[in-house]
């Protein structure tokens, strides 16, 4: 019997993961199929229930949902619980058990890819959803010296602000500093470039600009409030490169895409699945391949 793997989200068209994923599987030759599994939020605790049926190994959970899915699940691990956010799902016995690689592939790539050592750097993060819980939570880990949460609804910037700031100060969460100074301000502040003149790294946790979505070819950002030298990491990854990672460019700021994120947690969550060593290569290899109009 042919045992399957979904990716839990709404919308999906853009995404990739079903590809390199596939890809990784095949060179197990594990017999296990990884697909799309479009669910509107309506349909997500059925989707999510569906999980425990004898076919399935688990799943993928992104935007919107990886905040939502954690009450549906019998067991969350304690990053994930700190993160407040899910985005792989493992099936043991009949129990659905929930993780979050995102803050994984986020700081991988930051040292491997961008070279970047977030320690005592200001740091402006734009959006407020499962995304940004994983980033901010990883910052605050590698003690940055200060966090800005920018959000089209304030109070979910300002919710997340509170929990990283918690984080910071709370002596139970393994950190062996508490420097972290973490503010939420509001959307129109990304109109003004005193917010980022100072800061070293800015990333973009939302999916403006993403194809297939609403928002797809705009940027958040304008050309003038992008200050020179500063690191843009955008985690949207498809288009490539973004309308933001474009303007980035024109200011003479560095950038990082969000393909090796998406590869680098992608492959963590692989070996919670399979119990193996993810091929990143192959991974890496397929997921270029596509995004650059290769064979699907």
């Amino acid at each position: 019997m042919s045992r399957y793997i979904g990716l839990i989200g709404y919308p999906i068209k853009h995404s990739i993961s079903p590809y390199f994923q596939q890809a990784a599987l095949d060179y197990y030759q594990l017999d296990i199929c990884y697909e799309a599994w479009e669910t509107e939020p309506a349909q997500l605790q059925d989707i999510v229930n569906n999980l425990r049926k004898p076919q399935n190994v688990g799943a993928n959970v992104t935007t919107p949902h990886k905040e939502a899915v954690l009450p549906l699940l019998n067991e969350v691990d304690d990053l994930a619980l700190s993160i407040g956010a899910v985005n792989t799902i493992v099936k043991k016995g009949d129990r659905l058990l929930g993780f979050n690689s995102d803050a994984y592939g986020f700081i991988e790539v930051l040292d491997k890819e961008g070279h970047f050592d977030p320690e005592g750097k200001r740091v402006v993060i734009l959006g407020a959803g499962g995304a940004a819980r994983a980033v901010g939570f990883a910052l605050v880990q590698k003690n940055a010296s200060s966090l800005a949460i920018i959000n089209r609804t304030f109070e979910r910037a300002q919710t997340l602000a509170d929990s990283l700031a918690s984080y910071s100060t709370d002596s139970s969460s393994g950190l062996e500093t508490a420097k972290t100074e973490v503010v939420a301000l509001p959307w129109q502040s990304l109109g003004s470039h005193q917010t980022f003149s100072h800061c070293h790294l800015i990333i973009n946790c939302t999916t403006m600009g993403m194809k297939h979505s609403s928002q797809e070819g705009q940027s958040p950002l304008s050309l003038e409030v992008i200050p020179r030298g500063v690191l843009v990491y955008d985690l949207v990854y498809n288009p490539w490169p973004t309308p933001l990672l474009k303007l980035a460019q024109k200011a003479g700021a560095d950038i990082l895409g969000g393909l090796p994120m998406l590869v680098y947690q992608g492959a963590a969550s692989f070996k919670l699945w399979t119990g193996r060593e993810a091929p990143v290569d192959i991974m890496f290899s397929r997921a270029k391949e596509i995004l650059t109009g290769g064979k699907r």
